[in-house]
């Protein structure tokens, strides 16, 4: 029987028993009619007047139609307000786009509060402890803030001290294909990045034409307290 719902009985309609029964029709009787003799409560059949005998059977469980006829407009609305949880389940969940590596390149880049600029001359640490010179040729970025350098080595020459950095001692060396990260490089000094290419042809060609340069012009001359103009060549 369901819970909250206060039984009676099927046969005299009460609703104080000792112990509540339930027929062989399935209804709830209470204990006075279910042992009386010959009551319809009782384990015997109810007949009709026709001598057939009446099949009533009602469900074990009653069930509340009310809120099933009831229109929805009817129903009290809730007065609570939404959760988070709920107006995240109003869209169907999307599964986040794979991540694509994209790289910025410039001309300049600040790391560690020092302001790198290509051209600038750094140093980098080997396994061994030696140490080796090396021009920035670019700045590179990826997506996750990384910051890289491509560089190109200066090689020494025997006039360049051990352990330190002469400008005017250093040729420019092979150029590196794939960056190196900041965090590898330690800045030297700033330096233009044409400052290591040759300013003279190692193999100078000859002149074709013998002619010298010359250039034509008029100067005044004073003879006697009169200007005449006189053509002067001025041979170069």
């Amino acid at each position: 029987m369901p819970l909250g719902l206060k039984p009676s009985c099927s046969c005299c309609r009460t609703g104080n028993t000792a112990m509540w029964r339930r027929s062989s029709q399935g209804d709830v009787v209470c204990n006075s009619c279910a042992i009386a003799p010959g009551s319809s409560g009782g384990h015997g059949n109810s007949v009709s007047k026709t001598g057939k005998p009446e099949a009533h059977r009602r469900s074990a469980r009653l069930r509340n139609t009310k809120a099933r006829t009831q229109p929805a407009a009817d129903r009290k609305l809730s007065s609570k307000g939404k959760g988070r949880r709920h107006i995240f389940k109003l869209k169907n969940p999307l599964r986040a786009p794979e991540a694509v590596a994209t790289v910025v390149t410039s001309d300049s880049i600040l790391y560690q509060g020092v302001f790198y600029q290509v051209g600038d001359v750094v140093s980098v640490l080997d396994e061994e402890g030696e140490l080796y010179f090396a021009q920035i040729r670019g700045f590179m970025q990826d997506q996750y803030c990384e910051k890289s350098a491509v560089i190109t080595w200066l090689l020494p020459t025997t006039g360049s001290p051990k352990g330190k950095f002469d400008p005017s001692t250093y040729i420019l060396g092979p150029e590196e294909e794939l960056p190196r990260r900041m965090e590898f490089l330690e800045f030297v000094c700033h330096a233009p990045s044409e400052y290591f290419h040759s300013r003279c042809s190692p193999y100078p060609t000859l002149a074709i034409h013998t002619d010298k340069c010359c250039t034509w012009t008029h100067l005044p001359l004073c003879v006697g307290g009169s200007s005449t103009s006189q053509q002067a060549k001025c041979v170069l």
